[in-house]
């Protein structure tokens, strides 16, 4: 095998990474010579074994998701239901999720306007683009709570299923020693899906491999290239977001180590870059909150899969720059009023927009249209925005373990023991071994 077993989790992910990478751009190249022998058998390399191996990575994620996210909130609902702190934990968490994600999207629009990524871009072969369209606010406050929670549970519905378990757990803790018995099945039934989170780590760097090898093979690097200024200066405020915002807000916030923080979440940040999905990584999140965090169950049950829901950090950056470089695209003059209303409308839209498909590019174009730019321009961003996607949802999961981090340390539910013990020990090398 081409990682010795004697590596930790992290870097067996993190090279599996880096030669996937290497490999598509390889295959990329490989396939450019139509109907060749080559070309034919790249294709069936990527569409056959490294497609496939991908997406069952990924469905056996998604597979855990609803059923850890269930389990783990009426834990730890019921934990905190007899008392006020539940309403107290709801209230900071919403609170930082917004705070963060509004100070996001006034660094991509300031580090826009110095880098100036729109200026001198050709509009004559921009495609049309028509965006979905995003829910009315009524349709999202009546649609959080669920009629059939079966149901929402079938679609993935995390906002209703949440709700769900919350009432659950809240339940159970006002129902005696019955309540009592039924918490007994749920933190045992936890403490199996945990166990399930944990083995399947053991697979993780085959998928992250087979997934960007199939990405890379059909991107290859040339993507960037063609939309360098406006690539490079997103990934710099993802950047500076991710390791100067969360961090300082970390230190501020609960005077710990912002670097071990960052150490302890390193798994859960190489498999959100592998994945673009903060909803498929939310097991990984989960685990590394718990686990290497010192998070109490009773906060990480809920402020992870909220925060995988609405906390969309990484993609208001990528609205804040992506605004001003197709004005700049389109000549288009927008004022300080204007600026305003993007972070305004950005903001909120991150939790209107927060279960609907292709988010980033619903509030784009929400944002786009609040302060008169022409939707269209979205089409020039596209090609890059599936790497830019994979950025993103690594700072959004960064923040969600930080936020969670902050909450449980203001709440006194986190075990500092555990979190400065982790450092490069992973929790998942005794199972299966």
């Amino acid at each position: 095998m081409f990682w010795e077993s004697k590596m930790t989790l992290s870097s067996k992910i993190l090279l599996a990474m880096v030669l996937g990478v290497a490999l598509g751009a390889i295959l990329n190249t490989m396939s450019a010579a139509e109907g060749s022998f080559i070309a034919n058998l790249t294709a069936w390399l990527v569409n056959s074994v490294f497609d496939v191996v991908g997406q069952i990575f990924i469905a056996s994620l998604k597979l855990l998701v609803v059923p850890l996210v269930f389990v783990s909130l009426v834990c730890g609902s019921s934990a905190m239901g007899a008392n006020a702190r539940m309403g107290r934990m709801a209230g900071k968490t919403l609170g930082l999720y917004l705070l963060t994600t509004a100070i996001a999207i006034s660094l991509g629009l300031l580090f826009a306007n110095l880098i100036n990524p729109g200026l001198g871009i050709d509009m004559s072969s921009t495609a049309n683009y028509t965006p979905q369209p995003a829910p009315a606010l009524k349709d999202v406050l009546i649609n959080i709570f669920p009629t059939n929670p079966v149901k929402a549970m079938a679609e993935g519905n995390m906002l209703q299923v949440i709700v769900f378990a919350i009432l659950m757990g809240v339940a159970v803790s006002h129902s005696g020693e019955k309540g009592k018995e039924v918490l007994r099945f749920f933190e045992s039934f936890n403490e199996v899906v945990m166990t399930m989170v944990s083995l399947l780590m053991h697979l993780a760097p085959y998928g992250v491999f087979c997934l960007l090898a199939k990405l890379f093979s059909e991107l290859g690097l040339s993507a960037i290239l063609d939309l360098a200024k406006y690539f490079f200066t997103v990934a710099l405020v993802l950047l500076l977001h991710g390791l100067g915002v969360y961090t300082t807000a970390f230190k501020l916030l609960t005077r710990l180590s912002p670097w071990v923080l960052l150490k302890n979440v390193r798994p859960a940040i190489l498999f959100a870059f592998s994945t673009s999905s903060s909803s498929a990584t939310m097991p990984v999140t989960m685990n590394v909150a718990e686990k290497r965090l010192g998070i109490d169950n009773a906060i990480a049950s809920f402020t992870v899969p909220l925060g995988a829901t609405i906390n969309m950090d990484g993609t208001a950056i990528m609205q804040g720059v992506a605004t001003v470089f197709i004005a700049q695209a389109f000549n288009i003059d927008i004022s300080l009023g204007g600026y305003v209303a993007v972070v305004l409308t950005a903001t909120l839209a991150s939790i209107g927009t927060a279960g609907v498909p292709g988010v980033g590019l619903i509030t784009l174009a929400l944002v786009l249209q609040q302060v008169g730019l022409p939707v269209e321009g979205i089409a020039l961003i596209i090609g890059v925005d599936r790497l830019l996607d994979m950025m993103r949802t690594a700072v959004n999961v960064t923040g969600d373990c930080m936020v969670s981090s902050v909450v449980a340390r203001s709440e006194d539910l986190l075990d500092e023991t555990i979190f400065y013990e982790v450092s490069d020990r992973d929790e998942y090398e005794n199972l299966g071994s």
